[in-house]
């Protein structure tokens, strides 16, 4: 399905003019954007990553992921998020973790680490994104995929965002995109397929003492769809909903500086299951 399918304009995001995607009324595709167009602009980019990815495959027909390998319903019992102990991977490929284990718990750390890297800042760079989508999509997808994200993230829309055409804030500003799974869960899996739900938070917008755009947190639940090809799970397909979301905290707003300072001072982690 091409990006000129079921969408229309909706008067655009914070009046940007920006069109909002309508997807078919699938099981596959999202209830409701993970933000709403009364929202910030920038706290859109995240959610047109998923968008687009929903799109390019929202007619998949090459798979079929709802039955286990001995034809019985492939919908394990649902168990508590407590860590697996197992150790999360030590190789890296463009970056990012792999080398997954072909069990359940290896799917989990997979998706847990692919909705990281899915939803980042890095993303919208330009140079930085094919090896992004190379590494953690199935080969067959890519292409199209490369395609598609090229098309969303093009200069004007950077420029839209407050981001030059190499996708890099400003002087003085940072760019702010980091996704943290909070929990996983398989709700599907064959041993060469597998479902895989990741509950997450983040922290998204702009810094910087201008910027009109202030970092927020969001709350939102990817469902990815993955497949073990060449020795590791890459995803298939992917869609996303918003929360469970709890009560907003009393905690006291940072400083722009403090959130710059805190992004370039605190890295990442390799999440494991």
């Amino acid at each position: 399905m091409s990006l000129g399918d079921d969408h229309e304009s909706s008067g655009g995001y914070g009046g940007t003019g920006q069109t909002r995607t309508r997807l078919p009324d699938s099981g596959d595709a999202f209830g409701d954007p993970r933000r709403r167009s009364s929202r910030s602009l920038v706290t859109v980019v995240g959610v047109v990553v998923l968008l687009i990815a929903a799109i390019a495959f929202a007619n998949r027909g090459d798979g079929d992921t709802s039955s286990s390998t001995d034809g019985s319903p492939g919908k394990p019992e649902t168990s508590a998020t407590a860590p697996s102990g197992k150790r999360p991977v030590t190789a890296t490929a463009a970056g990012i973790p792999s080398g997954f284990a072909q069990d359940q718990e290896g799917a989990q750390s997979a998706a847990a680490n692919y909705a990281v890297v899915l939803v980042s800042a890095d993303i919208l760079k330009p140079a930085r994104r094919p090896e992004i989508v190379r590494q953690v999509f199935d080969a067959g997808k890519v292409s199209e995929l490369e395609k598609n994200l090229d098309r969303v993230y093009s200069k004007a829309f950077l420029e839209k965002v407050g981001l030059d055409a190499n996708g890099d804030a400003p002087k003085g500003s940072t760019y702010v995109s980091r996704t943290m799974p909070v929990g996983t869960k398989v709700t599907d899996f064959s041993g060469s397929t597998a479902t895989v739900e990741v509950w997450c938070t983040g922290v998204f917008g702009m810094t910087g003492e201008s910027s009109q755009n202030p970092v927020t947190n969001d709350w939102f639940t990817m469902t990815l769809q993955l497949r073990w090809t060449d020795g590791d799970w890459k995803v298939d397909s992917f869609s996303q909903k918003e929360g469970p979301a709890p009560v907003n905290g009393d905690n006291r707003v940072s400083t722009s500086d403090a959130i710059s300072k805190a992004v370039e001072e605190f890295g990442g982690f390799t999440y494991a299951r």
